[in-house]
């Protein structure tokens, strides 16, 4: 099966993990980057997300595929599983280590939580570089004693090795807010983030690491997710320029929420889709109201 895609056109995809049911929020972002690319004359592409091994499961791919085809959303291509990529996502890593971008890091959560010394990033609270400053023995030891560890990358050094970076920002067909409507070149912010993890021993690989690859092997041209997304994006940028990698444009959607102003989500009982598939409601009805901007009652645009 051959990745890449030489992006002659718009390509864009919808990449959903296979760990719960597809709620309204997934169908209506989805719809969205079809109609994108669709306008364009370009591919929509389907990726599943499936690098989770404790939480992916068949059952939820299965449900995707049925959910999307209900519909009314087609895809280009096959569909691109994260799973079939790992050594993809090793050889980055190891490119990485070879560049002195990367450390074993022995801390759990709760170590980072307890901190005192953590600061907080835009995703919470970012590293404080605990492992960081461990001498190459000391790693070398623990390793070899089966000490569970994740590979960070050291931002300080990768900024510095990068440089200025930028990506590029496209104002999102529906917001809350017209002033948030900017489009054009935003100055990417990494070293915000802190030393983030890019793999750990149960995933091989971090949200981070298998997005950035993974659409740069798809040829997407225009990547369309969630705003919760956008701050990411900083990251994403630096590890398109370690790795010499294409930056596509980006563009990020307001969230839905529910009736108690929460945003949608699947662990919390979100309207899935296939609830209403089941129910029988009009899919094309259904998805004629979310391109409108309709939702199912209780359900609207969340607060930025």
């Amino acid at each position: 099966m051959t990745l890449s895609v030489t992006p002659l056109h718009m390509v864009t995809r919808f990449a959903p993990s296979p760990t719960g049911l597809l709620h309204v929020g997934h169908g209506w972002s989805a719809l969205m980057g079809h109609d994108m690319a669709r306008a364009a004359g370009g591919a929509f592409r389907l990726r599943i997300e499936d690098i989770d091994g404790t939480r992916s499961r068949p059952d939820h791919v299965a449900g995707i595929i049925a959910d999307l085809t209900w519909l009314g959303v087609a895809w280009d291509g096959d569909i691109i599983f994260q799973s079939q990529r790992l050594d993809a996502y090793e050889a980055a890593l190891e490119r990485l280590r070879a560049q002195g971008l990367l450390y074993p890091c022995f801390c759990t959560r709760a170590d980072i939580q307890a901190s005192m010394a953590a600061p907080h990033g835009p995703e919470g609270p970012a590293y404080p570089g605990t492992c960081r400053g461990l001498g190459d023995a000391e790693r070398a030891r623990r390793i070899a004693a089966g000490e569970a560890h994740a590979w960070r990358i050291d931002m300080g050094k990768a900024v510095a090795r990068a440089g200025t970076l930028e990506w590029e920002d496209h104002p999102s067909p529906v917001r809350t807010n017209p002033a948030a409507g900017r489009a054009g070149l935003v100055k990417a912010a990494p070293l915000a983030h802190g030393d983030v993890v890019l793999a750990r021993k149960d995933a091989p690989a971090s949200y981070h690491l298998s997005c950035t690859l993974d659409d740069a092997a798809m040829g997407v041209t225009h990547v369309l997710r969630g705003d919760d997304l956008r701050g990411a994006t900083d990251v994403h940028r630096l590890l398109q320029a370690l790795l010499d990698l294409p930056s596509p444009a980006y563009v990020h959607h307001p969230l839905l929420a529910g009736p108690d102003g929460r945003r949608l989500a699947k662990r919390s009982g979100s309207i899935a889709l296939a609830q209403l598939r089941a129910q029988g409601v009009d899919p094309a009805a259904l998805a004629a109201d979310l391109r409108a901007g309709r939702f199912p009652v209780g359900i609207g645009l969340a607060s930025a």
